[in-house]
């Protein structure tokens, strides 16, 4: 896990080193300001900018506005602040923030879209029984899922912010080594949501990125169709497996198969496939479908001659 996010990042970083979803994703999660382009222009623009909002501010204002300002006014004083008066490394792009602050929001903004995200996948499961069982809201609110991505997304671009800030401020620059050190370290939030998916489909772009990146470099041969033709064979093996092992499967999937096929994947008689010793019958305890003999066809008996 932690190779293939160190090797997202420093490609994210790289100059046409990512693209399309992939780009797309790692620039939502982490935020524009780490895209490898570094503008001195948009940093003095933001001097003078600061510069121009700093200037109203000081001003004194009357008695009559003073009191009639808000909490919430205040409060926003408070952590507009808070966010440009902290340190802030030139070499950092997050002009609108200080380098601890910027990581403090990025927490903040992924664990609220991690939290909802979760919530919004239990709301079909909950909804059914929401009018029999009302208590079914507070679990979909206070679940131990919703915490655990939240804090898997929040630790994950915290850690990756934090570090490469860190990395600006001890090496004096910004450098594309930085997101490989980063990433490795964001690849410890892992455990605050061990997903087997999550690793396995990282893992499936990750092959398939080095793969078009030699094609471009004209060290790999390009397929036609060949995205069609791994889709088949990979939804062959999984078929395989659902009728010769199902104790090979993930749970989740086959509960998916079932529902797919509305339970016929369970009515085969797998008792007669245990002579291939791969224990197809195994979670089925010897179960045996009742066929309906409309469909079915006797089979003739053979005749069997001896050679004297």
């Amino acid at each position: 896990m932690f190779d293939v996010v160190s090797f997202f990042f420093s490609n994210f970083r790289c100059k046409d080193g990512l693209k399309g979803f992939a780009f797309s994703a790692l620039k939502f999660i982490v935020g524009k300001e780490e895209i490898p382009t570094h503008s001195f222009l948009a940093e003095a623009h933001y001097s003078k900018s600061s510069e121009r909002t700093r200037q109203p501010l000081a001003k004194a204002e009357s008695g009559e506005q003073k009191s009639r300002v808000s909490l919430a006014a205040l409060t926003k004083k408070l952590i507009d602040s808070i966010c440009k008066c902290g340190p802030r490394h030139r070499c950092c792009k997050h002009y609108e923030d200080n380098c601890i602050s910027y990581c403090v929001k990025g927490f903040i903004r992924m664990f609220s879209i991690g939290y909802l995200i979760q919530c919004c996948l239990r709301i079909p499961s909950t909804f059914r029984h929401l009018f029999t069982k009302p208590s079914r809201l507070l679990s979909l609110l206070y679940n131990k899922e919703n915490i655990q991505l939240g804090a898997f997304l929040g630790s994950f671009v915290s850690i990756y912010k934090g570090t490469s800030c860190l990395l600006r401020w001890l090496r004096n620059l910004d450098d594309e080594l930085h997101a490989l050190i980063a990433g490795f370290l964001a690849g410890v939030s892992m455990m605050f949501y061990k997903s087997t998916t999550i690793s396995m489909y990282l893992a499936s772009k990750l092959v398939e990125t080095m793969y078009f990146k030699g094609i471009e470099a004209g060290k790999f041969p390009y397929f036609p169709h060949a995205d069609t033709l791994i889709y088949a064979v990979s939804t062959a093996i999984c078929f395989q497996a659902a009728v010769m092992e199902v104790q090979n499967l993930r749970p989740s999937y086959w509960k998916f198969l079932q529902r797919l096929t509305k339970g016929r994947f369970a009515l085969m008689n797998r008792k007669a496939l245990d002579a291939f010793g791969t224990k197809a019958s195994q979670q089925f305890k010897g179960f045996i479908p009742r066929l309906d003999p409309r469909f079915t066809v006797e089979k003739p008996e053979l005749e069997i001659h001896l050679d004297r």
